[in-house]
């Protein structure tokens, strides 16, 4: 059964702070999104279940380690979450946000000074940034997992994961990225959504 949007936040187990910062984002996107389309227009209705508390459950599966870069971040689903949900408990993370379109980066700057979290944006193509040798790599609703591999060759440090929220075709692109790509993975369910999974990446080189 999926819990309401009030239920979802009784679980969440985070401080007032953490709690207040994210009804802010929320707030924020709303207000923003007639006019820059953050998100799609039907899920604004459910913004807390559709993008909010996926995003935290992509959070909840990292290392211990930064930096965090997450690739084109739109509107901030989920590199904004995550930084709001590490300046409660990760308050030294490095933090960075890749988006090539720059009304969107005014969004994720807006949302960074609003809540007062520590993060910085690049306002760049993904391929055109100088590698940022992340320790974790996010990615949500960007491109097919082939196309992510490619990016996280060049962001992702040795030794690094990615961590790539995934629909119920998942095991299609799997099967599609291995043509192409050597990697180890593991498909984590969805607490959001049946069928889909939030993929763990990481020892990735080309075939």
């Amino acid at each position: 059964m999926t819990l309401g949007q009030d239920d979802q936040r009784k679980t969440l187990n985070v401080s007032r702070e953490t709690l207040e910062r994210l009804e802010c984002f929320e707030a924020l996107v709303q207000k923003w999104n007639p006019r820059i389309n953050l998100v799609s227009r039907n899920s604004l209705k459910d913004l807390w279940s559709r993008h909010v508390f996926d995003s935290i459950q992509v959070y909840r599966l990292r290392p211990r380690s930064t930096p965090w870069v997450d690739l084109g971040s739109g509107g901030g689903f989920p590199g904004l979450i995550v930084a709001i949900l590490a300046a409660e408990d990760d308050p030294d993370a490095d933090i960075t946000l890749i988006e090539s379109d720059q009304r969107k980066c005014a969004f994720l700057r807006n949302a960074i000074r609003e809540t007062g979290v520590s993060c910085a944006v690049i306002p760049q193509r993904i391929e055109a940034v100088e590698p940022q040798n992340a320790n974790t790599l996010s990615a949500r609703a960007l491109t097919n997992l082939s196309g992510l591999l490619e990016f996280a060759e060049r962001h992702l440090s040795t030794g690094g994961m990615a961590l790539f929220p995934k629909g119920v075709s998942w095991q299609k692109e799997v099967a599609e990225a291995q043509r192409s790509w050597c990697f180890e993975y593991e498909p984590i369910a969805s607490a959001t959504e049946a069928g889909s999974v939030i993929l763990k990446v990481k020892g990735i080189s080309r075939v």
